[in-house]
Formats: C-alpha cells, structure tokens, sequence
C-alpha cells in the first residue's frame, strides 16, 4: 500500500480544487471532508480487494460518488428537517467529471484563490501549502521554523477570512492573479525545498514534493497570463536542482556533500530543461531573486569551469541584497571556502552568530574538520542538537565518526 500515501498527497490537492471550483471556496472543509473520505475508502477497500487497474481513476469516481450522495443528503435536510421545498442545494447536481483541463484550471485557480490578500503573507503561504500541497501542521511548523500552535492559529484566521469573503475562484482577474503572483511562487518554492532537503519525517529527500512542486511551476509558465519571465526562473531552478536529487543521497539515506556526489547520476534531461527556461526567463528586465538562485544552480551543473566559484560568488553577493536571509549567507560562507580557505570562511560564518540553527553549526563543522578536530565534533554535535531530520542527524553523527577515526 506505499502506492496510497504518494496519491493522497498527488491526487488529494486535485480533488479539493475541483470541488471548490465547481462549488465555491465558503464550501472547502466539505470539499476537504469528501477529499478524506474518498482516501479512507480507498485504504478500507485496496487492503482487502488490492489495487484497482487504474487507482487515481477510481479515486476520481469514488469522489464523484461521495459528492452526488453529500447533495443527496443535504437535499434530504432541506426539505424533510427544514421543510424548505426549494433550496439552492435542493436542485439536481450536475455530476463532475474529473478531466485533465478540469483539474490543471482548478488547480491553478485554486493556488491563486488561497493566496487571498486579505490574509497576512505568511498566512496566505501556510494554507497554500495545507490546502494545495498536503502539508501537516507539523510540516508546515518545520517549514517556517516556528511552532505548531502558531501555524494552528494562521491557518484558522486563513480559512476564516476566505469563508467570510465567499470568494468564487471563478472570478479571477487578469490583475488579480499578477498581485498574487509573488505569493504563489514562494509557495511552490517552499514546497520543492521541504521536499529537497525535508524538515520533518524520516526522509531526507521527498522527492513527491519537489515533483509536485514542478508540476505547479510548469502549470503557471503553460498558462499565457502567468508565463512571466519570474516564473520560468524559478521553473529553470527546480530543474536544476532536481537533476541531483538522485547524487544526493546513498543507499542508507545519508546525504551525500556535492564534492563527493556522483555526477554521472545528474539527469542531463533536467539540466536542458533548466537552461531552456532560464534562457526564457532572461528575455526582459527583470531580476529576481528566482533568477540569482537559477544561475547559481546552473553553475553548480557546470562541473569542469574553472571560473565556476567566482561566478557562484559574485551571484550570491547579489542574491544577499535581495534575501538578506541566513541560508544565503551560510551559503555564500561556503563559496569563500571554495576561493580563500576555511580560515576565511570560518571568519565569515562567526561573524553571522546564528547559533540556534543546525545548518550554522554542521557548516562551522565542516570548515573546522581540517584545521581543529575537536572544534569541528563540537559543531556536529550541537547542530545534531538542534536538527529536527532524523537522517541529518545520522550524517552528522557520520561525519563525527570519521574524524574521530582519523585523529
């Protein structure tokens, strides 16, 4: 049954936009309850019939069938307990049908719809991310490195505001797509990075979510009003970065750094899918931080330059003036090694004084692994302290058993 849990998180997302699309927003926890309960009678049934020839099929009708019955029974309500002969919901309902163009429109109206801009930005991200994407509270804690209770109270707010709103996601606008725009693509770009490097769970890599992180990205580049040169940088970033997804990890499910990575495993159908869209995303004026994060992956892809640090270099500092964030620095720290030496480096990351956050420490770890063996063990073992990834903490502990080994 591991075939269940990649389609809950492929196909749930799908059924609920359609069903928003076709009824309304002020109807998406009815349109959640069908969603669940067509994946609880797929679990009940598959286990003891098996698989059905064509499951996300038969997903699709049985979610068609638990829609027809819902009206059905509110039907019932309105006129037998209310004794209300004519209702809105008391009406013959035009069956859907679950085809391709449905859901790609639903879909893509739906992310623009969730990214209501009566909300709060960060609201507005983490219930695309629930809604759209099949994050767990817990997931989307881990996401935005804060606490559950607080993503609880967002998503609450989030919800509350579209009900009131009775938003119909039929109704977006030419303007209103392009002023959600930026929302809708930190999305998508949240989603590819909890799946390249997840936060939670006992996986490193996930690459369900990087998969369907693409597959939004290619819906809005498809689509004419959203085809904006942004969007195709950030299209031209997830493929690059998924052309590695198979280096990056071993048969144990440790990562695997970049130096020691096996480029022969690189997809090269993924790295020309990536030039192709950064070519198109160079075709205008605009600069975002999509496009300084393509071109630094691009020539992460480019192996053999000589010159290959000294661009990555000049592109981050770049990329710093836009995201002053602290992955961008620590990746910047990095790249110093690379051109100057640890000693430099090591200068570069103490300065930023993140010492909450494992990434700073397994850095401070690597940099010191060459120049102070103790110093470096200290730093893996806090960033082991502080990781929440169950396999970061087994490469970690990994690399700590390597240089107590050699010294």
């Amino acid at each position: 049954m591991e075939l269940l849990p990649h389609l809950f998180r492929t196909e749930y997302s799908k059924i609920v936009a359609v069903l928003c699309h076709s009824y309304g927003l002020d109807h998406i926890e009815i349109a959640e309850d069908i969603a669940s309960e067509t994946f609880l009678k797929a679990a009940e049934v598959w286990s003891s019939k098996g698989l059905p020839p064509h499951p996300t099929a038969w997903l699709y009708t049985v979610a068609k069938n638990q829609t027809k019955d819902y009206f059905k029974r509110q039907a019932i309500f309105n006129n037998r307990v209310k004794g209300m002969l004519e209702t809105e919901t008391s009406h013959p309902v035009e069956a859907i049908e679950f085809t391709d163009a449905l859901i790609a429109d639903s879909q893509l109206a739906m992310i623009f719809s969730v990214c209501h801009p009566g909300n709060a930005p960060q609201s507005q991200i983490c219930l695309a991310l629930q809604i759209l994407c099949g994050f767990s509270v817990e997931e989307i804690a881990g996401t935005f490195l804060t606490g559950t209770e607080t993503i609880k109270k967002r998503l609450h707010r989030a919800r509350t505001t579209l009900r009131n709103n009775q938003f119909q996601i039929r109704d977006l606008t030419e303007t209103a797509i392009q002023s959600r725009l930026d929302t809708v693509l930190k999305t998508i770009y949240l989603l590819f990075n909890e799946g390249y490097f997840s936060r939670t769970g006992n996986q490193a890599i996930r690459k369900d979510l990087c998969s369907e992180a693409v597959r939004l990205a290619v819906l809005l580049a498809e689509h004419p009003i959203t085809n904006t040169p942004q969007v195709n940088a950030l299209l031209a970033l997830l493929y690059f970065q998924s052309s590695r997804l198979d280096a990056r990890i071993n048969d144990q499910g440790e990562a695997i750094l970049f130096n020691q990575q096996d480029k022969s495993s690189w997809n090269q159908g993924f790295i020309d899918k990536g030039n192709h869209f950064l070519i198109l995303a160079c075709q205008g004026n605009q600069l975002s931080k999509y496009h300084l994060e393509a071109a630094i992956a691009y020539w992460h892809t480019t192996p053999n330059d000589t010159d290959k640090w000294q661009h990555i270099f000049y592109l981050y500092d770049q990329l710093l003036l836009i995201d002053q964030s602290p992955m961008v620095a620590l990746n910047r720290a990095f790249v110093v090694s690379k051109l100057w030496g640890q000693d430099k480096a090591i200068q570069e990351v103490e300065q930023l004084a993140l010492h909450d956050n494992s990434h700073y420490h397994s850095l401070l770890g690597y940099l010191y692994a060459g120049i102070n063996t103790t110093v470096a063990i200290s730093h893996y073992n806090t960033a082991i302290a502080l990781s929440k990834s169950r396999m970061e903490k087994q490469t970690l502990a990994k690399a700590i058993k390597q240089l107590q080994d050699t010294r």
